[in-house]
């Protein structure tokens, strides 16, 4: 059956069809536009528009803005860096430039690759062997262990991220109800904001000690998938980065429209149903702010904790490439900084990427 806009599309000349793709394109455009910044990637907006036949000029100047002044600020930096870090002399030798950093980057890809050749010469020693015992009767002198050998540089990120999931994730679990009550009652606020004020500040390293102690005396047999020093890091990354979800959950709920919680009484609304219902969605945008927030908290200070734990993550790398003291510990120590860098970078776009996904503002 034949629409009326099928019978517009006859009507249209090519240069029409033209202008009505061109709009649809750039419509396709315009609904990305807000998920591509959230990202990280707004500059390929203006690239887009370009190849979909919008004013060049105004979209040379947003790219401009937004990839080319970022790229000669980076370069400027690399620049700089070369130029300056061979009038530096330390202990182990002149500071390390770019170049010596990105060998050190190569070197550490050279570790894993070999890393990796251990592993699977390891487990099919072990197969060959398990097999033999099997095939001569001496089935009960079978064994299976797990690989030993040191983490590569991509095992300890991923480590890393592991603990700072769980660390994040255990702040968010206590943060965001303890921040509804602050945010609905008065006197929960009151009597927790004392305690909020005081511990706020601490240190990770002055956490670390306490604890270890508990974590040593109640997780008794851990567990080879969350070792202690593990557990011990994310609970220190829990105790530090929970403010600001706690905080901006308060904040958030207890500036709501004070009718939408009238409307919510006038109807009888049971609690959860007020809370889930009206007093989340509306704190929502404060919540995620807390959570970027809490998030950047919580990397910064599992680096420090995983250097005392001993979590083979990112900061036990820098500490034993620090104690090592080799020529090359430095530019590796450079290239641990600029990898937390880039980890937190990204883990920031996905909490903002989250952040436009769920909540109607256009604040980022």
């Amino acid at each position: 059956m034949s629409t009326a806009s099928d019978f517009m599309g006859d009507e249209l000349s090519p240069a029409e069809r033209r202008i009505l793709k061109r709009e649809k394109r750039m419509s396709r455009i315009t609904r990305a536009t807000g998920p591509l910044t959230a990202i990280g990637l707004g500059w390929s907006v203006p690239v887009m528009k370009i190849a979909a036949g919008d004013d060049a000029r105004s979209n040379l100047r947003a790219l401009w803005q937004s990839l080319i002044v970022p790229l000669i600020g980076i370069v400027a930096f690399l620049a700089a860096w070369a130029a300056l870090a061979p009038q530096v002399q330390t202990s182990l030798g002149t500071v390390p430039g770019p170049v010596q950093v990105w060998q050190q980057v190569g070197s550490l890809y050279d570790d894993y690759q070999r890393g990796r050749q251990d592993r699977v010469a390891f487990y099919e020693r072990q197969e060959a062997r398990n097999t033999k015992l099997v095939e001569q009767g001496m089935a009960d002198r079978v064994k299976t262990r797990s690989y030993t050998g040191a983490p590569t540089y991509p095992e300890q990120i991923l480590t890393s991220l592991k603990t700072v999931f769980l660390g994040f994730v255990l702040a968010t679990i206590i943060a965001i109800p303890v921040g509804i009550a602050c945010g609905l009652s008065a006197t929960i606020n009151g009597a927790l904001n004392p305690l909020i004020q005081i511990f706020k500040p601490v240190s990770p390293l002055a956490w670390l000690p306490i604890v270890t102690m508990i974590v040593s005396a109640l997780y008794v047999n851990a567990s080879d998938a969350v070792p202690k020093s593990m557990v011990v890091s994310a609970i220190t990354v829990t105790l530090c980065s929970l403010w600001p979800t706690l905080i901006n959950t308060a904040l958030g709920v207890a500036s709501i429209d004070k009718d939408l919680v009238n409307v919510g009484k006038v109807l009888q609304l049971p609690t959860h149903k007020t809370i889930t219902k009206l007093v989340l969605p509306s704190a929502m945008p404060l919540i995620f702010t807390g959570l970027r927030l809490s998030l950047g908290v919580g990397w910064m200070v599992l680096i420090a904790a995983e250097m005392l734990a001993q979590n083979p993550g990112l900061g036990k790398f820098v500490w034993d490439e620090f104690q090592n003291g080799s020529s090359d510990s430095l530019a590796r120590i450079i290239v641990a900084v600029i990898t937390i860098g880039i980890v937190g970078f990204m883990l920031d776009r996905i909490m903002a990427a989250l952040q436009t996904a769920f909540t109607f503002t256009s604040n980022r």
